[in-house]
């Protein structure tokens, strides 16, 4: 059977919350999950680095027929996203495209807010690299006029180890909460920037005030997709839909399977593979 999937990349298991997200949405549509689990975190990585893992990464999609490349990866989208489009995609894959998850959240906050006052939640590398608050700037239409972050790099790790709902992942959650709802008490608007987060959604709720809203990535991102492909008909006419669904990983498949139930609330069958 030919196939022509989504491919969805992510530099470990986070981007399952966006996957799992895009395949309640597009039900019927093909899908490859790409997690580079043997080189992750890309988080504490150089832009150089990140840029070349995820390049890396898109190419071997391309490898694998995906027209269509979404990387569901906060960092990689912050680091590597626009000097693909930019450089890489006219020179290697012109007829292909690669889309992220920064610019979706960005468009949803902008038609969110109220205020204009906006909190970031996300990794190291994605807090350092600047991303939200110049995408925000960029896109929002004046809509966004201040931006605060805040890094929490203890939260992918309690995810990972399962260690959700425990006193430690209350205590850092509380911490991250309390340290950015301080830096702005106009903030209407707070992004879970790293698509690891939604897991932790219970706790993180009791400490976000209920006038403030707060922007998960995997639905927003899901339905600008359905967007994206009905103003490119040209594009959604190139998938291939017969509902498949494929998990691949450059980590053990064994470990990649016990990991990715967690993410998909399911067990899941995954291939080792190089690039």
């Amino acid at each position: 059977m030919n196939t022509a999937p989504i491919g969805v990349f992510d530099s470990g298991y986070g981007g399952l919350t966006v996957l799992k997200e895009l395949i309640k949405t597009l039900p019927e549509h093909d899908f490859i999950y790409l997690g580079d689990n043997a080189r992750t975190p890309y988080g504490t990585r150089s832009f150089e680095v990140v840029y070349e893992y995820t390049l890396e990464a898109v190419k071997y999609l391309f490898s694998q027929n995906c027209p269509l490349v979404i990387i569901a990866c906060n960092t990689a989208s912050a680091k590597a996203l626009r000097n693909i489009q930019q450089l890489d995609l006219p020179k290697v894959a012109p007829d292909r495209r690669v889309l992220g998850v920064i610019r979706p959240s960005v468009e949803a906050v902008s038609e969110i807010t109220k205020t204009g006052h906006v909190g970031i939640l996300g990794t190291v590398g994605t807090v350092t690299s600047e991303s939200y608050p110049i995408e925000l700037e960029k896109w929002s239409g004046g809509s966004v006029v201040a931006t605060v972050q805040e890094a929490c790099p203890m939260w992918v790790p309690i995810v990972e180890n399962n260690e959700i709902g425990t006193e430690g992942a209350e205590y850092f959650i509380k911490r991250h909460i309390l340290n950015i709802l301080a830096k702005d008490s106009e903030m209407d608007t707070l992004v879970l920037g790293c698509t690891h987060y939604p897991l932790l959604i219970d706790t993180i709720r009791k400490y976000v005030p209920s006038h403030i809203n707060i922007v998960e990535q995997g639905e927003i991102t899901a339905g600008k997709l359905v967007e994206y492909l009905h103003r490119h008909p040209e594009m959604e006419s190139r998938l291939s839909k017969n509902a498949l669904l494929e998990f691949q990983t450059t980590e053990s498949a064994v470990n990649f399977e016990s990991k990715a139930a967690l993410f998909m609330g399911e067990k899941v069958e995954a291939v080792h593979v190089r690039f």
